[in-house]
């Protein structure tokens, strides 16, 4: 499994610089606008997808920030929660990186943020569950960018396989820069 969490975790970041470009673009009135997301914004998502990826980082390696509400903001602008975000990301390739086959197969102990109780679990499932729960709000920051402008760029992982070559066996090409539209109501 080892090499589909290194092709998860090159994915995160590939998939947050397209997140954040098309981030970049969206007025900052529509950026912070709540739009009734879980956490209000295309801002307060963009802020939980990081402070997300700092808990679980912290609890896989001891390090690191750990931050103690799940709806704390990190970084009140863009810039500066973009330039974190590449931080992490670089951090997070890193410790996929020196996984060994052993600690892939161990488990890790940690304290859970909402009730705090002391869990102790098998590490590549909570991996697991790392990156979905990235895609789980990527996929609700994909929503607000949509509600905001009509489009967003994909974030599928497919796009990502063969934009790479990933995974690719056989057979290569297309185009993978256009937006996904939002289709006319």
């Amino acid at each position: 499994m080892k090499a589909e969490f290194e092709m998860l975790a090159a994915y995160n970041t590939w998939v947050n610089g397209r997140l954040y470009d098309a981030a970049a673009r969206v007025p900052d009135a529509e950026y912070r606008r709540d739009r009734g997301a879980f956490f209000g914004s295309l801002h307060g998502t963009l802020n939980h997808l990081l402070l997300g990826d700092l808990i679980w980082m912290h609890r896989f390696t001891g390090e690191g920030d750990e931050p103690g509400k799940l709806d704390d903001i990190l970084h009140d602008d863009l810039a500066s929660l973009r330039a974190a975000r590449a931080v992490e990301d670089a951090r997070i390739e890193a410790y996929v990186r020196r996984l060994t086959p052993a600690a892939l197969a161990g488990t890790i102990t940690y304290r859970t943020t909402r009730n705090p109780t002391d869990i102790e679990q098998e590490l590549a499932p909570l991996l697991i569950h790392f990156f979905n729960h990235q895609t789980h709000h990527r996929g609700q920051a994909h929503g607000l960018l949509t509600a905001i402008g009509g489009e967003a760029p994909s974030f599928d992982l497919l796009v990502f396989q063969r934009q790479t070559g990933i995974s690719i066996r056989k057979g290569a090409g297309g185009t993978f820069s256009s937006t996904e539209k939002r289709p006319p109501q």
